[in-house]
């Protein structure tokens, strides 16, 4: 089989599959020797969905809107989210954009 990507030459392997820094575990995959693209398997992205759900991040993402309080813009965050996350009023984060278009929030030790 070659990679859809370069052409390369495709390999299985189990490769980490990682949803921003929540690491799921490893899986399955064909993965190209040349580009080194990631394919996991059927059966893994059906495990993958399953871990997803398992650890509570399945379907967490929403979109919400930016909004005013006095002088200042701010962002309300979903139920579902802030539950996940355990994030109560009054609890610190630091706030700083990756370019023009993602705003990331960490929070405060």
């Amino acid at each position: 089989m070659n990679c859809p990507v370069c052409n390369g030459k495709m390999k299985r392997k189990k490769e980490q599959y990682a949803y921003n820094d929540i690491v799921f575990g490893r899986f399955d995959a064909d993965v190209c020797t040349k580009c080194r693209e990631v394919f996991f398997t059927e059966k893994s992205s059906d495990a993958i969905d399953a871990k997803a759900k398992e650890i509570g991040v399945w379907g967490l993402e929403r979109e919400t809107k930016i909004s005013y309080s006095g002088n200042s813009l701010i962002i309300r965050i979903p139920k579902a989210i802030a539950s996940f996350m355990g994030l109560k009023k009054g609890r610190g984060v630091s706030v700083h954009p990756e370019g023009k278009t993602k705003l990331v929030m960490e929070l405060a030790n």
